[in-house]
């Protein structure tokens, strides 16, 4: 049995945006020896996510409108608010950012695929992407494989 996981710094650019990370997780996948077997990624963060969608752009723009809807980083005056934004006893810190735990929460922290051959086995047009709600932000990935190497297989 082969287990290895890998840290990776997710680097965003934007407020909210969308990293395609797919060559990352192949990449772990080669490296680690894994013929057959299941990749798992997740975000260390609570206000970040992992979503495995089309990779083409104008998707990315819907995605992030629609979940910025769904959980706006600042609500309507007079609608609704946040409890989360306010001071934190707790730690004295101060939480501004509930519309983007909300997003993260929308979106997932984590995703799998199955490894068949040294390849993940997912769609073809599907890839994985760390989203970023709450950036720029350098952020913390990690990839774990777990599997079998099959003798004379390939990866």
């Amino acid at each position: 049995m082969i287990i290895k996981l890998k840290h990776y710094e997710v680097r965003s650019r934007k407020d909210m945006e969308m990293i395609d990370v797919t060559g990352l997780v192949e990449e772990a996948v080669a490296e680690s020896g894994v013929t057959d077997g299941i990749v798992f990624v997740m975000t260390a963060h609570t206000s970040s996510g992992l979503l495995v969608t089309e990779g083409i752009e104008c998707l990315e723009r819907d995605v992030l409108a629609h979940l910025e809807r769904l959980a706006p980083k600042r609500p309507p005056e007079g609608v609704y608010g946040y409890w989360h934004n306010r001071y934190l006893d707790y730690d004295g810190r101060l939480g501004f950012n509930a519309g983007d735990h909300l997003k993260s929460i929308l979106a997932g922290v984590s995703c799998f695929f199955p490894i068949a051959d040294g390849k993940i086995v997912r769609g073809g047009r599907q890839r994985v992407y760390f989203v970023e709600f709450d950036g720029p932000l350098a952020r913390k990935m990690m990839v774990q494989v777990i599997g079998e190497r099959r003798e004379g297989g390939e990866g």
